[in-house]
């Protein structure tokens, strides 16, 4: 495998010049059992400026405390123990939905199909360009880090809606569902006026400008909490 440092890559600022901490950077997770392909990823993966870290088995990686950091994985598929699509599996069973590129020289296309289809970045055969790999890698990186903004204006979301009252929740409920205050009103057995304040008091807690910020943040929350049942009060 050639280490090469692509130009555009050459031209970006290395993550460390940008002033960000370790913890910031994404990181690259390799495993594969062969040490010359780990020291060939490894020079690849820190010219183009990302920390990386290196496992010889899926067990020596779940023991590990780094499934949990921003970035992606490098798996080889066969690994004496479990394999990489094992671990692809088990990543999957337990929510945790890091980008995988499988990278092997024991490929067929059952087992790419059956990796891509689980949601991998790709899969690649050795030997494989630097540049190709690089291009998976980067994919990978903003997969994870989108992922990682989506989930962060879910908790945001989900932890503004808890501070509603009940009754804040079924206002906000009706407001979703397109209902005017008048037809909110009737609904819940208030006035008008009494629907005006908990809607002021909903915009505001969530944090939204526009009734339309609101009914996005609203699509945001999981299912459970988008359903008027669990939100019932008295008037």
């Amino acid at each position: 495998m050639r280490v090469e440092q692509p130009p555009h890559l050459r031209r970006s600022a290395p993550l460390s010049s940008q002033r960000r901490s370790e913890a910031e950077q994404p990181l690259v997770i390799i495993v594969d059992d062969d040490a010359s392909v780990q020291e060939a990823l490894s020079e690849l993966i820190l010219s183009a400026g990302f920390q990386h870290v290196c496992f010889s088995s899926t067990r020596e990686l779940l023991d590990a405390d780094v499934l949990d950091s921003a970035g992606c994985l490098i798996l080889d598929v066969r690994m004496p123990g479990a394999s990489g699509l094992d671990l692809q599996r088990h990543l999957a069973q337990s929510g945790n939905p890091k980008p995988v590129i499988f990278l092997t020289g024991h490929g067929d296309i059952p087992m790419t199909v059956q990796a891509m289809k689980a949601g991998a970045v790709d899969f690649l055969t050795k030997p494989v360009r630097d540049q190709t790999l690089l291009d998976a890698v980067i994919a990978g990186i903003a997969m994870d880090a989108a992922r990682r903004a989506e989930a962060a204006v879910v908790k945001r979301n989900v932890e503004r809606f808890e501070t509603l009252t009940p009754r804040e929740r079924e206002v906000l409920h009706q407001v979703a569902r397109g209902r005017l205050n008048k037809q909110i009103a009737f609904d819940l057995g208030i006035s008008e006026v009494t629907v005006k304040l908990h809607r002021g008091s909903v915009m505001r807690k969530m944090e939204a400008a526009s009734i339309g910020e609101l009914i996005r943040a609203w699509e945001t929350l999981p299912a459970p909490m988008r359903e008027v049942g669990g939100a019932r009060t008295a008037a």
